[in-house]
């Protein structure tokens, strides 16, 4: 049932874009196209290029990797379509606190370079559960976090960046979603089931390039959109959207207006959304894991060529790791500032 608040709330729930809206413009269309078809042709010159025969060369890329890729391999394994949508949505409702988790990272990322990396490579290990095995000996801790590792990476982390991927092709090309799902895992396994690690790190790199240069396109015109990040600052605390949604009548303001702590990252400790004691030692400890025990962070450290290479290319994710807040959740916050007439539902805020 929808709450009306104003005038202007009375107007019906917009439908989704018809396809006449949707993306009609060759050259946007050719854009996307081109997209598809470079990752996938430095997929397949990957799978050329590197030596698949023995397990090494497979999962480890015959550790022969450079820092710079390996920097931006464990970036783009890090960033995905929900980090675009949901780092950017999170922003538009909450602000700017959702980016500590991005800057916490930054931490991580050298304690991963400086501390475990060593200790993995020492082992002489190519998985996580194989150095469980190692380290505390039998086999049942190593099947235990097998599973766990493969249940959490299907139902939480691909399923997520596939489903974002696609309502993305869906809107842009007007294709079923299903379709658009099976598009994109028909080319991933293209090149990541031939190839191994290696297609999967250079193809992360080409995406790393694209994802940086678009957002940073987007930014650029999203603050020229409001008038500068001084007008942004302004604006975003005033915009307060005309159409709110909910199951009842009674919505409570904090849920659509802009909160006073908008633009604070460490936020009372028993009202705030993130609060700090649990920005600073909760998400750090998610972290640690994330960062130093996880598998698909890891194997990229493997494969470099020395501790060396390894070292750098953690030093350049870490910088990497700066960007999402002006690339990502600053636009979204922009956005709330552009689209304040879209419907605003009591999901949209954590507060509620």
């Amino acid at each position: 049932m929808a709450s009306t608040l104003s005038p202007s709330s009375m107007a019906p729930t917009e439908e989704p874009p018809v396809l006449s809206q949707r993306i009609q413009n060759a050259a946007d269309i050719s854009v996307i196209v081109i997209y598809f078809l470079v990752v996938l042709a430095v997929g397949l010159w990957a799978i050329v290029k590197s030596n698949r025969g023995t397990v090494g060369g497979f999962f480890l890329a015959g550790r022969d990797v450079t820092w710079w890729p390996m920097g931006a391999s464990l970036f783009a394994s890090t960033i995905g379509s929900t980090h675009f949508v949901g780092l950017a949505g999170t922003g538009a409702a909450s602000g700017i606190v959702v980016v500590a988790t991005e800057w916490n990272s930054v931490f991580m990322v050298l304690l991963l370079g400086w501390i475990f990396v060593p200790i993995y490579i020492k082992a002489g290990v190519m998985t996580m559960p194989e150095y469980l095995r190692k380290r505390f000996g039998g086999k049942r801790l190593q099947i235990y976090f097998s599973i766990l590792s493969l249940f959490l990476m299907l139902a939480i982390k691909i399923s997520s960046n596939i489903f974002s991927g696609a309502i993305f092709i869906q809107l842009a090309l007007g294709l079923d979603i299903y379709l658009a799902i099976f598009i994109l895992l028909a080319i991933t396994a293209v090149y990541t089931v031939t190839g191994g690690l290696a297609s999967v790190i250079y193809t992360d790199s080409i995406q790393t390039f694209i994802m940086l240069v678009g957002s940073f396109i987007l930014m650029g015109f999203a603050f020229a959109e409001v008038g500068g990040y001084e007008s942004f600052t302004e604006k975003y605390m005033n915009a307060i959207p005309s159409v709110v949604e909910g199951d009842n009548l009674t919505i409570s303001s904090k849920c659509y207006t802009p909160q006073p702590d908008a633009f604070h990252i460490f936020r009372d400790p028993i009202t705030g959304e993130i609060p700090w004691p649990g920005l600073i030692f909760g998400v750090t400890i998610l972290a640690i894991w994330y960062w130093c025990a996880d598998q698909v962070t890891v194997q990229r450290c493997l494969c470099g060529k020395n501790m060396s290479h390894v070292k750098a290319a953690c030093i350049v994710c870490g910088y990497l790791k700066l960007l999402p807040m002006f690339l990502m959740v600053i636009p979204g916050m922009i956005s709330r500032i552009l689209y304040t007439g879209k419907p605003w539902t009591h999901e949209s805020s954590s507060l509620c």
